[in-house]
């Protein structure tokens, strides 16, 4: 009878266990929204700079390298996708490989410009995988001559890790808006 019951509270606490791993790698839902003006820009120069992803190794430090897998389109509405390898600021011992879908549109009559992008981020050898979402705006400044480049995301992190992932979202924000900050103005944020 006590075998019995030692078998049924192992198993509970088996079951319970594993809900709680379960509760921990669960991904979440997290956003962040990030934004530089640049002065005596026009929109259309930061947005074609910032589509083309040969630049986001310049922009993003922790990308290590990319392949263009696949493009289509024109100057007004163009898609790309690349697969890429990052090294993440916080712990980069950790690589990770990515799959992204860019989505590049450009509206000149409103001075608005577009890259819409998601990714397809995974870890550990492609066994954990995180998707993100981006949505890349560049126009003119109400206030004054120049463009305002504004980025909102969306992405997965587990719970555990939310500190962690938030961390490294905002570092790349940072330095991408700084370095787009640096390559039209030469300033630093």
């Amino acid at each position: 009878m006590a075998r019995i019951q030692w078998k049924s509270a192992r198993t509970i606490g088996i079951i319970v266990g594993l809900f709680i791993l379960y509760l921990a790698i669960r991904a979440q839902n997290y956003e962040h929204k990030a934004f530089v003006f640049l002065p005596k820009i026009h929109p259309n120069e930061a947005w074609e700079f910032v589509a083309d992803f040969s630049n986001m190794k310049y922009l993003n430090p922790t990308i290590v390298d990319f392949n263009i897998i696949e493009e289509s389109g024109n100057y007004d509405h163009w898609k790309y996708s690349t697969e890429y390898s990052e090294r993440l600021s916080h712990w980069p011992h950790l690589p990770n490989y990515a799959q992204a879908h860019f989505d590049v549109k450009a509206s000149p009559k409103k001075d608005t410009y577009y890259i819409s992008s998601t990714h397809r981020t995974c870890l550990f050898m492609g066994f954990y995988c995180l998707n993100s979402k981006s949505e890349f705006k560049f126009t003119h400044s109400n206030s004054s001559k120049g463009a305002l480049c504004e980025e909102s995301i969306k992405y997965q992190c587990p719970t555990f890790l939310s500190a962690f992932c938030r961390r490294e979202v905002i570092y790349q924000r940072k330095a991408i808006m700084n370095n787009l900050n640096k390559k039209f103005t030469g300033k630093i944020l």
